[in-house]
């Protein structure tokens, strides 16, 4: 949205926080009184070859006439171009901020000048157009978090209502009464998750949760990770393999990091169909250690790779019901606080690999 300067000129003139204006009596007054001094000591010099008593006073009234119309054309001409280099700009910016102060993040601030004559304004309008640009960005992520949340929440919520209003007919069979309450706990299982991955990630994103660096053994807490997973992909019949070395200490919160195996592993069996394989790889460098886990699971396209790590984003929906989204996000955010580095690579039916690099602290 582009604003229009009449309008705008209009209500910041009517804008009682504005006490002066740029062209007053004071400082026109001010300007002639410097001009005079100014004919003054041109007077002085004059003095040593014209003698003053001679000069009639009309020519010295006419003198202090001509400098106020001087006075007044130089202040004209100094306001005009105030006005046209500061003053409207500045009206401008005022009015765009006002609009941005009011929600409205469509607004847009042209340069005055073509890009190889930018100014400084025009530099300060550009800088203006991207935090804009980027103030909307945060509050389009505000709104689709809130409602992303709010979807997540409702629907265990109704699968608890419902199935503990069915758990109350009389005339339940034992069966269909434990499957009943098998989907209720899966539902507040799942809601629990959800709650504990949101309360994560927010102490995450606003540092309440600083890292607590000590060092232990890398490979021992991603055999132990992967550990907990075997009965899943026995239960998948998927081949699971594991390249690591015996061992690799690493400085780091032992804690955050399982987070990030758990999530990384957790999203390979889960799009990984029976049959399929997921390969666990550990390397050591110098100065850092590399984790990746590869599977054979369904892949994703361009679009979805630019999303993976974005709150609630689940690329293929029909396993949104095995997680909430968070998984990525939180597995990202805890990588970037331990000072590391997480990629992806994926091709649509030929699986997805994630890749950690930790840097080793002496």
């Amino acid at each position: 949205m582009k604003l229009n300067f009449k309008s705008e000129k209009k209500q910041i003139e009517n804008d009682s926080r504005v006490k002066s204006k740029h062209l007053s009596w004071v400082s026109y007054a001010f300007t002639y009184f410097v001009l005079l001094v100014l004919a003054a000591g041109q007077s002085l010099i004059l003095a040593e070859y014209i003698e003053f008593e001679k000069v009639p006073a009309e020519f010295i009234w006419g003198m202090l006439g001509y400098w106020a119309i001087v006075t007044a054309i130089f202040a004209l001409i100094t306001t005009r171009q105030k006005i046209l280099v500061f003053d409207k700009p500045m009206r401008k910016l005022s009015q765009a901020a006002k609009e941005v102060a009011k929600g409205d993040f469509s607004v847009y601030l042209e340069p005055a000048h073509s890009a190889d004559k930018l100014d400084y304004v025009d530099v300060m309008f550009e800088d203006f157009n991207k935090m804009v640009e980027e103030l909307g960005s945060i509050e389009t992520l505000k709104n689709d978090f809130i409602a992303n949340v709010s979807h997540e929440i409702k629907t265990p919520l109704s699968i608890i209502k419902s199935y503990t209003m069915a758990l109350k007919k009389e005339d339940l069979s034992p069966q269909l009464r434990n499957e009943y309450a098998d989907t209720v706990i899966t539902a507040s299982e799942n809601l629990t998750a959800l709650v504990t991955n949101i309360l994560k990630l927010n102490k995450l994103e606003n540092q309440e949760i600083v890292p607590v660096t000590e060092p232990y053994d890398l490979c021992r807490q991603l055999a132990d990770c992967a550990l907990v997973f075997e009965e899943a992909w026995e239960k998948k019949n998927i081949e699971f393999s594991a390249d690591m070395d015996d061992r690799a200490m690493i400085r780091a919160d032992e804690g955050m990091l399982e987070i990030v195996w758990h999530n990384l592993l957790s999203n390979a069996l889960k799009f990984t169909e029976p049959g399929g394989k997921i390969t666990l790889t550990q390397t050591s460098e110098e100065d850092s250690v590399t984790v990746s886990i590869s599977d054979t699971g369904c892949g994703m396209d361009e679009q979805t790779m630019k999303h993976i790590f974005d709150k609630f984003y689940q690329g293929d929906t029909s396993r949104s019901s095995e997680g909430n989204g968070l998984g990525l996000a939180l597995s990202l955010r805890v990588i970037e606080l331990v000072g590391g580095s997480i990629s992806a690579k994926s091709e649509p039916g030929k699986g997805s690999t994630f890749t950690v690099n930790l840097h080793i602290e002496p």
